[in-house]
């Protein structure tokens, strides 16, 4: 089962049943591209609109705001020493962690980039080098560049005309994040606890990148095809909003539309919750969100899935202009933000 605890619109933490989240993400997706999701764009996308959007071959769209030639693996590899320092605490309280980080769109689908554009051979290594790094730090980190490739050639890996990965890359991200958290040893609780998936559906609606474009492009652009499950209603006698044994923490790369959060919960048939924001907050104030919410204190996870953007991987805690005023914070005092949320 999962505990969506930031549902498509910015409403307080809650927790509901499956089904009750999709009918909420449904509702949204009525009102905006894969629910109004482009806040996930740093600020100064957000501001060029139109022109951060890079149109390519074949009405694919990627974000302009992402860059393929820019070196900032040192910047990167920073921020993977912060992540340790943070799971180090985590680790010491008994939460294991699974570090999950998106590649760019350019890297999973560079078949549909313009023609005679290509990551610069610094970009294009950098996933690699991060991995490497993550490895030696004694992080748990899925090979999400492997885990999507594997993704069935006639499934698409990231959405056409969006910024975000498919159903079906999100599944297989899910699962093998799910390996490297069983692989840490036995989880608690009994079996029979997960969530169960719908069958795959079509739904068609504009991506987010499209809805970013002057309405003749966009119309031009065309709607996605969005291949997602249905919700599929818990196991008769299965108490929904049970205590869940991993918490995953991230962007709308792990809302529930896509997929993620249910797919970890049937991998590991053990309940699932989840706290996710849209872009400006950031991946480090996201975690203090939920460390320092009431729900961590109530019941602190056995694992946490821990989920970035390649893209955004260079940007600290402090990095004003990326996030909002209220997330901006230095690395020592997010640490010890993390430490005192842990030891409440």
């Amino acid at each position: 089962m999962i505990d969506a605890r930031h549902p498509l619109t910015r409403l307080p933490v809650q927790s509901q049943p499956v089904d009750g989240q999709r009918r909420r993400l449904l509702l949204a997706l009525a009102a905006a591209p894969l629910a109004g999701s482009i806040a996930l764009a740093p600020r100064r996308a957000q501001a060029a609109a139109s022109t951060s959007v890079i149109e390519g071959r074949d009405l694919w769209l990627y974000p302009g705001w992402e860059s393929f030639s820019d070196d900032a693996t040192p910047a990167c590899l920073k921020a993977l020493d912060l992540i340790r320092r943070a799971t180090g605490k985590l680790d010491a309280r008994g939460i294991r962690s699974v570090i999950v980080i998106a590649p760019l769109k350019a890297r999973a689908c560079p078949e549909h980039l313009p023609e005679g554009v290509a990551l610069s051979g610094a970009v294009a290594a950098r996933l690699a080098a991060i991995q490497w790094h993550a490895n030696e730090l004694g992080l748990r980190m899925v090979d999400t560049q492997a885990a999507i490739a594997a993704v069935d050639a006639a499934q698409q890996k990231y959405i056409r005309a969006d910024y975000h990965w498919s159903g079906h890359s999100s599944e297989a991200v899910a699962q093998r994040a799910a390996d490297l958290i069983v692989a840490a040893g036995p989880l608690k609780g009994g079996a029979g606890a997960g969530t169960r998936l719908g069958k795959w559906n079509e739904e068609v609606h504009y991506g987010d990148l499209a809805a970013l474009l002057p309405p003749e492009r966009k119309k031009a652009i065309g709607k996605d095809h969005f291949i997602v499950r249905t919700a599929c209603a818990a196991p008769q006698g299965l108490v929904a909003g049970g205590p869940s044994v991993v918490q995953v923490v991230g962007n709308s790369m792990v809302q529930p539309y896509l997929g993620f959060p249910q797919k970890l919960s049937n991998a590991i048939d053990r309940p699932v919750g989840l706290t996710w924001t849209f872009g400006d907050t950031g991946p480090w104030k996201t975690l203090l969100n939920y460390l320092e919410s009431p729900a961590f204190k109530a019941n602190p996870p056995q694992a946490l899935v821990w989920q970035f953007n390649e893209g955004q991987m260079m940007n600290l805690p402090g990095a004003a202009g990326q996030w909002d005023a209220a997330s901006l914070m230095t690395d020592d005092t997010f640490v010890a933000r993390v430490a005192t949320a842990l030891a409440a």
